[in-house]
């Protein structure tokens, strides 16, 4: 017999082999008809797969993030399965499950394509096999059997995955006529899958390289209930609405320029404003929280990035070095801001009254992203973080991780994200090879946040092997309006930085001590960060942030002198505001300006001008009345004050 320890602490006795599937029978039917994968001492198995030793168990169904990837990660195997009896001789690469789906990395064989149109007698093909209630078997087997079988099938792609992998730690999946390599986890069966829809076909190296042969990478999503599938395919065209590309061209926020180079945004006025007062509000809460702005160079020498560890882990993916006339010498496009600021910390001795130094800097980076994976602003090669380093004392730790985590909640508070989660981003413990500096000083910071979280009350989720290679982190992750997740403000505890630049202080013992480093970007990068605000506002932004509050509409050139002098009253009052002086009809005048998004259309005719007042039109809410321009000007910043007020409330 074995024990199992249920989340709720409770125990059982089972008979040793007993599956997932038989204990959720053993508490109820209706567990086991939902539950999709189980986790069993910390590692996702399938429902089918033996327990043989004391565990504790949880049940992942559709709503928790394993349930789901188990369902996906079936769902392209069923997709490959489709794949070989209508391809046959195709060969395949890899079929993950990701965030919102999944994907299959093929190779259709020499003068064949698969494209768009090849997509629904994909579909059909898959209909038919789910229906077939295949099981999904797990065998382990022998390095030298799995590579045997894969050369029998001429797969370079799955001999050189298997050449990764340790004798001992190789899996197949079989279904019907199918067998992958793949470590799982999976449903019970096909059956499980009841509506799926393949979305799109791209182009992707092999292995993400960019000197490797291009696959054909084709994506699906899929769902126990066709309702569900429904509702996901009607929230991606309202995502395609939504898209940021879209409504930055639509409001002239950003652009791209090939003679400037891909993923290097060019950013218009109206975004350089937007950008700007983004910026502006940061550095005021930053002010109030005693930060200071520092500026650091856009480059820095090859050695300063070998000292933090950056070129060994960023090295492939910098741009190529700067040669400089002089022998030897050699400089990178910082990929980092925080090698900067470490040189900043030690341009004077410090005391231990001193710290905590708290420097920050919206600070410009570059890494080389493979072509194929830039994407808008949200995968770019040039972008800048709201970057700031802490330095402190270890009795200074919590406290000043605390007050970041309330620097966060006041800008998802003034951006209205207020469905998020939190997760702990701790090291891998079986591979440490990873990360850099010691068992110590890790499990101190690892400490110092699961204390600090739980100090805020935060339900947090950790996660193993998603530290930065520096040191563990805390993560929020963001739903936007459509339910999308989005990583945003991050911040990280490290010890390692402090001694790899060597940085000091002089303690109340009159000795040297190493301060704590805290990294911390509450939007991140900039250009991601606007990216996820205009597809989670669908461009219409709060009234303080918006580029254009104000559109004066006059209906006739007669009035064109009285729609300037309500423009230059406006502009007196701080509001920002412009005129559409379009020879159109007013209608037109409305409907293209509400199309810009922005917040009020005041109408100005003959009447206005003689009453001096202003027809007053709410983007989404319609007519408000006439107003004079005073009362205009006070009812605008009353919202504006009201929307300032709610920003700054800590907690």
């Amino acid at each position: 017999m074995i024990k199992i320890t249920f989340p709720d602490n409770s125990e059982r006795s089972f008979p040793k082999g007993i599956t997932g599937i038989e204990i959720a029978k053993s508490i109820s039917n209706s567990l086991a008809r939902e539950v999709l994968s189980v986790t069993i001492n910390n590692e996702v198995y399938d429902l089918t797969r033996p327990i043989e030793q004391d565990a504790t168990i949880k049940f992942n169904k559709w709503e928790d993030e394993d349930g789901m990837h188990a369902f996906w990660h079936s769902s392209a195997h069923l997709m490959a399965e489709a794949l070989e009896a209508l391809y046959p001789g195709i060969k395949l690469g890899i079929g993950p499950s990701i965030d919102n789906g999944f994907y299959y990395d093929v190779d259709p064989g020499e003068g064949r394509t698969i494209s768009e149109s090849d997509l629904p007698a994909i579909e059909k093909k898959m209909r038919e096999l789910a229906r077939q209630n295949n099981q999904y078997v797990r065998k382990d087997i022998p390095k030298k059997e799995a590579i045997d079988h894969y050369t029998q099938k001429r797969d370079e792609y799955k001999i050189e995955l298997l050449n990764d992998l340790e004798d001992g730690t190789i899996s197949f999946y079989s279904h019907g006529n199918f067998t992958d390599l793949c470590r799982g986890p999976h449903l019970p069966d096909t059956g499980y899958i009841k509506a799926f829809k393949l979305l799109n076909i791209a182009g992707a190296y092999w292995r993400g390289n960019e000197r490797n042969k291009q696959l054909t990478r084709i994506y699906g999503v899929s769902f126990p209930k066709q309702k569900m599938l429904d509702d996901h395919l009607a929230m991606l065209e309202e995502a395609k609405e939504r898209d940021h590309r879209k409504i930055g061209r639509e409001l002239e926020l950003f652009t791209f320029s090939q003679k400037v180079g891909s993923g290097l945004p060019l950013w218009l006025p109206k975004g350089a404003q937007l950008r700007e007062r983004l910026e502006n509000f940061l550095k005021k809460v930053q002010r109030d929280y005693g930060y200071e702005q520092v500026i650091s160079p856009h480059i820095g020498q090859k050695e300063l990035y070998v000292t933090s560890g950056h070129y060994a882990k960023y090295g492939e993916s910098s741009f190529r070095p700067i040669t400089t006339p002089a022998e030897g010498e050699e400089f990178l496009l910082k990929p980092m801001n925080c090698p900067h600021h470490c040189e900043i910390y030690k341009f004077k001795p410090r005391s231990y009254k001193d710290l905590p130094v708290r420097m920050a800097e919206f600070g410009t980076v570059y890494r080389y992203e493979q072509s194929g994976e830039l994407h808008g602003l949200t995968r770019v090669r040039g972008f800048t973080q709201d970057d700031a380093h802490i330095f402190c004392r270890p009795d200074q730790l919590k406290e000043e991780f605390i007050k970041v985590i309330d620097i966060i909640f006041i800008i998802f508070r003034a951006l209205d994200f207020a469905d998020f989660q939190v997760q702990i981003s701790l090291r891998d413990p079986e591979d440490k090879e990873k990360y850099i500096g010691s068992d110590e000083n890790w499990e101190k910071a690892e400490k110092a946040i699961i204390e600090a979280t739980r100090e805020k009350g935060l339900d947090a989720k950790i996660e193993y092997g998603e530290a930065a290679f520096y040191g563990p982190k805390l993560d929020f992750l963001v739903k936007d309006a459509l339910g999308r997740k989005w990583q945003l403000g991050t911040i990280q505890v490290d010890y390692n930085l402090p001694e790899r630049f060597e940085l000091e202080y002089t303690g109340s013992d009159n000795k040297k001590h190493r301060p704590i480093m805290i990294h911390r970007a509450p939007f991140g990068s900039m250009e991601r960060f606007i990216a996820v605000l205009i597809e989670h506002t669908a461009g219409k932004f709060p009234l303080w942030l918006t580029p254009d509050q104000v559109v004066i509409l006059p209906i006739s050139e007669k009035v064109h002198n009285y729609a300037e002098n309500v423009l230059n009253f406006l502009k007196n009052c701080d509001i920002r505001a412009l005129i559409d002086l379009r020879n159109e009809k007013i209608g037109k005048k409305i409907r293209d300006n509400e199309l810009k998004r922005i917040p009020y259309l005041l109408i100005v005719g003959e009447k206005e001008v003689e009453n001096n007042t202003v027809s007053v039109r709410k983007q989404g809410e319609g007519d408000k009345g006439s107003m004079n321009l005073q009362e205009f000007a006070n009812f605008a910043k009353q919202e504006i004050e009201k929307q300032t007020e709610e920003i700054l409330k800590i907690n």
